[in-house]
């Protein structure tokens, strides 16, 4: 009898929105899995969005609706990755004059 390994686990991508004006918490704007994962994240590249890579952190936004705010439980995880995120922006930038 010979064993079948299982599937390959399809990619999973999600992406997240944020505005400072609009006083809410970030909003999952798309996610998906396999094809339209990897859409997301050419798109994202694309246009110079930075992406991370944190499979626990997608397995938990895969649960929230697209066009929903992220649940509170998530703001601490997410407010550290933005804060990640807006450093490496600014510190990659040159000094203002």
């Amino acid at each position: 009898m010979a064993e079948r390994e299982p599937p390959p686990q399809a990619r999973e991508a999600v992406a997240l929105q944020y505005q400072r004006e609009a006083q809410g918490a970030p909003q999952v704007v798309a996610k998906g899995r396999g094809l339209i994962a990897e859409a997301i994240i050419a798109r994202a590249r694309e246009a110079g969005v930075y992406v991370h890579e944190s499979p626990q952190l997608v397995q938990l936004l895969m649960q929230v609706d697209v066009d929903a705010q992220i649940p509170p439980a998530l703001y601490v995880a997410v407010a550290e990755l933005l804060a990640w995120l807006w450093r490496l922006e600014h510190d990659a930038q040159p000094p203002a004059a």
